[in-house]
């Protein structure tokens, strides 16, 4: 049996779908489904059951599951919402939520593979896992930090594998229901359909017009890191899951109007309410994750983009 948190969502119902094409059925996916419109992630898959979070902690606490018959917990469960402010309310969705399942699977040797994020580097520009390089610009990024850095003080004395993987921009199918925070590819193709023309950020931070970078990864890619861990028990720590080659929200763009072959590309203001809050640059270090043994090649964004737009206009 594997267990995934937030299975209903993005990142998560696409990770129930790439265990089922490896032969797992036996999944328990843990989600909340207050936005009732999630469902239609799982409809693809063949999952065993599902339990809302509450019922979920409540039975796991209360020494339901039979641990041995766990092989592992994908921690994907969390606010992703990286412009909501109810730090209480992040910290106890996102950090307590994780050390729960932490010390549970510590306490029975599951391996956990958990959901961390490049906005714990805030305008640091290294990205590289460690703390010198971290600095939080929102309460999101800073509820994905602390929970890094509770982990660091265990990482020497573990009884199973953690691994903490520090998603970049992840984009692809799944993802309608994030709304404003889906990825800008999702909003590209939107637009384009709906006006013929896309819409981008005008520059800042000095970088041009939708010159501003980010390391985009396919969600598909994703996947294949979670399961690459799930397939090497031996291997602990916090990892950058990103490309390692940033590229432009321009590039992004062009992707979507090269597969539309139609529409113009067309730049509004910057928002203020963004200004100082914004990473303008990411780009993943995957030095940690190649000498994990992780040899994996990341897609292009014109490659990732092509596939995500025909699934979207299937």
């Amino acid at each position: 049996m594997i267990i995934v948190t937030g299975g209903a969502g993005f990142i998560g119902s696409n990770l129930v779908l790439g265990l089922n094409q490896r032969g797992y059925d036996d999944i328990i996916v843990v989600d909340n489904l207050t936005n009732g419109i999630k469902y239609k992630n799982l409809v693809d898959c063949q999952i065993a059951d599902y339990l809302d979070k509450k019922d979920f902690l409540q039975k796991l606490q209360q020494g339901f599951f039979h641990a041995e018959a766990i092989k592992a917990i994908f921690h994907q469960g969390a606010c992703s919402t990286t412009t909501e402010w109810d730090g209480r309310y992040m910290m106890e969705n996102n950090y307590e939520y994780s050390k729960i399942l932490f010390h549970y699977c510590q306490a029975h040797k599951i391996p956990l593979i958990y959901a961390s994020s490049a906005a714990v580097y805030g305008s640091d520009n290294n990205f590289k896992e460690y703390k010198k390089y971290e600095g939080p610009l929102n309460v999101y990024g800073y509820s994905k930090f602390q929970f890094d850095q509770y982990l660091r003080q265990y990482l020497s004395k573990l009884t199973a594998q953690v691994v903490g993987l520090r998603y970049f921009n992840v984009y692809g199918p799944h993802e309608e229901h994030k709304g404003s925070m889906a990825s800008v590819a999702f909003h590209l193709n939107k637009q384009i359909k709906e006006s013929a023309s896309v819409r981008l950020f005008e520059g800042c931070d000095g970088y041009g017009n939708g010159e501003q970078q980010r390391d985009f990864i396919y969600v598909g890619d994703v996947v294949d890191i979670n399961c690459w861990f799930l397939d090497n028990p031996q291997v602990s720590g916090i990892y950058n899951t990103g490309t390692g080659r940033s590229q432009t929200f321009n590039d992004v763009a062009n992707a979507v109007l090269a597969y539309h072959q139609a529409g113009k590309l067309e730049y509004i203001p910057f928002p203020e309410h963004l200004k100082g809050c914004y990473q303008s640059f990411t780009e993943a270090n995957l030095e940690n994750l190649r000498a994990a043994g992780c040899d994996y090649q990341f897609k292009s964004v014109e490659d990732g983009v092509r596939l995500y737009m025909e699934w979207l206009n299937r």
